[in-house]
């Protein structure tokens, strides 16, 4: 049974179960007819809560309320999530000094505002041999950027990309 799998009134098919009021009344171990009979009896539903439980556990309540109660509630908690974007910024080895300064300011840019900046030295065939120039490079780009940035990941080999994250150095 999945989370969202929920027995409701005439679905649940167990011979006694330990009934709860909706205020927290205890009722006892009663069969699943009387419990039904009782939750009918109040307009409300009767919920299996705990189907593992010896006897299970069946509670008396308003479950579409409460279904919409847990969703208000999840929507809640995701509004409070904070997003964090990445910024990624590819380079090549053979890039010049006056592009590498340009694609520095951008990075200052998106730091200055809160993000994080993922950059990637692309290595093309005989430079997969020699990964160092790669790290080399990263290691110049961390040097310009030490002030304003610290390295959350440390420049290293993936596959065909050497790539480094800079998270932005919270202010004091």
């Amino acid at each position: 049974m999945s989370k969202e799998e929920v027995l409701l009134n005439e679905e649940i098919r167990l011979k006694e179960v330990r009934c709860i009021g909706e205020d927290g009344e205890q009722f006892g171990i009663i069969s699943s007819r009387e419990a039904l009979e009782l939750a009918v009896g109040q307009d409300l539903d009767l919920v299996l809560i705990s189907p593992n439980a010896n006897p299970p556990v069946c509670k008396i309540m308003d479950y579409g309320k409460y279904r919409y109660q847990a969703e208000k509630k999840q929507k809640e908690a995701r509004k409070k999530q904070k997003q964090i974007e990445v910024k990624e910024i590819k380079l090549s080895v053979q890039i010049a000094q006056n592009d590498i300064n340009y694609k520095v300011k951008h990075a200052r840019e998106f730091l200055e505002n809160g993000k994080h900046v993922k950059f990637r030295v692309f290595l093309k065939q005989r430079e997969l041999s020699i990964p160092g120039v790669g790290l080399d490079l990263l290691k110049k780009v961390e040097e310009m950027l030490e002030d304003i940035a610290m390295t959350e990941k440390e420049a290293k080999l993936e596959g065909r990309y050497v790539n480094i994250l800079f998270i932005p150095k919270k202010n004091k």
